[in-house]
Order: structure tokens, then C-alpha cells, then sequence
């Protein structure tokens, strides 16, 4: 089921559940809003002539950008969905192939880790992402930490 996840508390992930998301392409208007919001206007991935003419023979998308896809495409599923508390960061992150205009990309997440922490209302939880293009070629590796809310915590919430 690619698509839409109910969302899950701490207590309702598991270690070795699996999760993907649909897919999505990318497009000019992706490449010109990121250089727009982070000021990066390096010509690789915004000169289409001078592009052309480096090692990828097109423009490629930013690092973060990447990144960033594949942070939504997380949050798509839904299965973080008002219970991520915060998102902590990653362990590990990897980009080894570029994206490029009209790729299209989907997100295989794996439960690695679930912890335990001093803290009552959350818990950790860590998601193992492989980003693949349309040719099955990975884009993007590495695991992502969120802090999840405990189902009694949201229930305390709600009262």
C-alpha cells in the first residue's frame, strides 16, 4: 500500500516494518523554488547551457533538495502525521547518484531502531531511506531520527 498510512504513535511502530510512498516528479518549478528559498543559484543546477557541458551533461538537482524530497515524501505517507514531536536529524546520509528534471522518485523507509527515552510523552524512532529514481537507481541513502508522541501523551492532549 503505497500511499496513505494511518498515522503511528511510538508504541505502534516496529522494528522491521516497512513503509513507501508514492511518486513524485520532478520538475523545473521544484529546481528555480529551492534556489529561491535557500540563495543557491549555482549554475549546475540553474544554467541549463553551462549545465550541459559539465560531467552530468544537464542540470542536476541541489544536494539538499534531495533531501528535502525525501523529508516529504515521509511525511506524505502519513504515518508521522501529528505524532512526529520534531525531527532530530540522521546518523548517515548519502547521495550517490544526481536527480534531474523529470526523474521521478519514491521513498522505501525501514523501522531500524525504536528507543526508549527519559522522556514520558515521546520516543525515538528511526526510519533506514532508500530514494530511487524511475530506473530503479538510488538517489538518496541514509536514516532519519524523529521523536514520536506515546498514544497516552496524545490522549492527555486531547483532554
Amino acid at each position: 500500500m503505497a500511499y496513505s498510512y494511518e498515522p503511528h504513535y511510538f508504541e505502534d511502530f516496529e522494528v522491521g516494518e516497512e513503509f513507501i510512498s508514492v511518486g513524485r516528479t520532478v520538475t523545473e518549478s521544484d529546481f528555480v523554488m529551492h534556489s529561491a528559498l535557500s540563495g543557491d543559484w549555482t549554475e549546475l543546477h540553474t544554467n541549463k547551457e553551462y549545465a550541459e557541458e559539465q560531467e552530468f551533461g544537464e542540470r542536476i538537482a541541489h544536494g539538499p533538495m534531495t533531501f528535502v524530497q525525501a523529508t516529504g515524501f515521509v511525511y506524505r505517507t502519513g504515518i508521522v502525521e501529528r505524532t512526529a514531536v520534531a525531527f532530530l536529524g540522521m546518523n548517515y546520509m548519502d547521495l550517490p547518484n544526481p536527480v534531474t528534471i523529470g526523474d521521478t522518485l519514491q521513498l522505501e523507509m525501514e523501522v531500524t531502531e525504536k528507543k526508549e527515552l527519559s522522556r514520558d510523552d515521546a520516543g525515538l524512532v528511526v526510519l533506514d531511506c532508500v530514494m530511487e529514481n524511475q530506473e530503479e537507481t538510488v538517489v538518496l541513502e541514509g536514516d532519519m531520527k524523529f521523536l514520536i508522541k506515546r498514544k497516552d501523551a496524545a490522549d492527555e492532549d486531547a483532554e
